[in-house]
Formats: structure tokens, C-alpha cells, sequence
């Protein structure tokens, strides 16, 4: 593996722990705030997130490169809504989708097919949570910032599926 893409693993490292992190917090508040559907969906997207860092720990463990874990900063631990919250998640998302297609890039240029089949999963998995994220941010807009609404859309997150997804998808989303 070329040190350049070693580098950018090992930095991207950092973007799936701050958010496995950020997504816990998240659980926490909205767990506190009486949302509990939208705290286990939140607290299985810390889980996915923690899923992808060892992907890619594995992946360079199985090629005898150096893995570096980075330092995880605090997280905050309130936010200003639960709008504000998927807001947030959706930026994380986007971060992250950009980082796999850096290194996607990267990747192709060295010719390490091992990272292209390793980094084209996550390709498809940040598609869905992009698409997840915008999903509820969305039903959120639409008609639940408070009151009923939001009710609706936590019954929907407590069932195991996505707002606006169907239930296979949001499923597979969530894998």
C-alpha cells in the first residue's frame, strides 16, 4: 500500500470515531428528551460507525500496514433540537462520503485493488446513510419538529425503520 493512502486511512480513522462518538451522545440526549425511538436509532448508528473504523482497522491489520487510532475528542452533549441533531448527522455523513471518495481516488491511482473493493463498500453504505439521514431530517421538515409529528416519526424510528425508506432498505441502511 502506498504511504499516501496508509495516511489517508489512518486519517479517516478519525472521521468514523468522532462520529460512532458524536452518534452516542446523540443516543443520550435524545434518550433524555423522551425520543427514545430516535435515541436506539442513533445508538445503532454509533454502533455501525464503530463497525466501519474496524473495516478499515482490519483491512490494514490483514495487509501489515500501521494502524494509528486517533484521540477522540468529547462530543457535545446538547443540541438545540432534534432537527438541529439530523442537521448534524447529515454533515457527518457528507464529511465522511467525502473522505471515501478521496481515498477511493487514491486507491485507483495506486492500483491497490484490495482498497478499491474495501473502499467501494463503503461507496454504497455512505449512500444509504446519507439517504437515511435525509430521510428523517426531511419528515422532521415536513411535519414534526414538535408535538405529534415528532411522535409519529420516534414510533417509526422505535419499529427499526427509516422514515421515508422502505423497511428493506432502511434496514440494509442500518447494516
Amino acid at each position: 500500500m502506498n504511504a499516501k493512502l496508509l495516511k489517508g486511512m489512518n486519517e479517516h480513522l478519525k472521521l468514523e470515531f468522532k462520529a460512532s462518538h458524536e452518534y452516542l451522545a446523540m443516543s443520550i440526549w435524545l434518550a433524555e428528551n423522551d425520543l427514545p425511538g430516535f435515541a436506539s436509532w442513533m445508538r445503532q448508528q454509533s454502533s455501525d460507525e464503530l463497525l466501519h473504523a474496524r473495516k478499515f482497522v482490519d483491512h490494514l491489520v490483514e495487509r501489515d500496514q500501521k494502524v494509528v487510532l486517533p484521540a477522540v475528542a468529547q462530543p457535545p452533549m446538547t443540541w438545540e433540537s432534534a432537527e438541529a441533531l439530523c442537521s448534524h448527522v447529515l454533515s457527518n455523513e457528507q464529511a465522511v462520503t467525502a473522505s471515501i471518495n478521496e481515498l477511493y481516488a487514491l486507491a485507483e491511482a495506486a492500483k491497490d485493488r484490495p482498497a478499491v473493493i474495501l473502499l467501494q463498500w463503503f461507496v454504497n453504505e455512505q449512500m444509504e446513510e446519507e439517504a437515511a439521514a435525509r430521510a428523517i431530517l426531511g419528515r422532521i421538515r415536513l411535519g414534526g419538529k414538535t408535538g405529534v409529528g415528532m411522535l409519529m416519526i420516534d414510533q417509526e424510528l422505535a419499529k427499526g425503520t427509516v422514515p421515508g425508506m422502505p423497511a428493506a432498505d432502511a434496514a440494509d441502511a442500518a447494516n
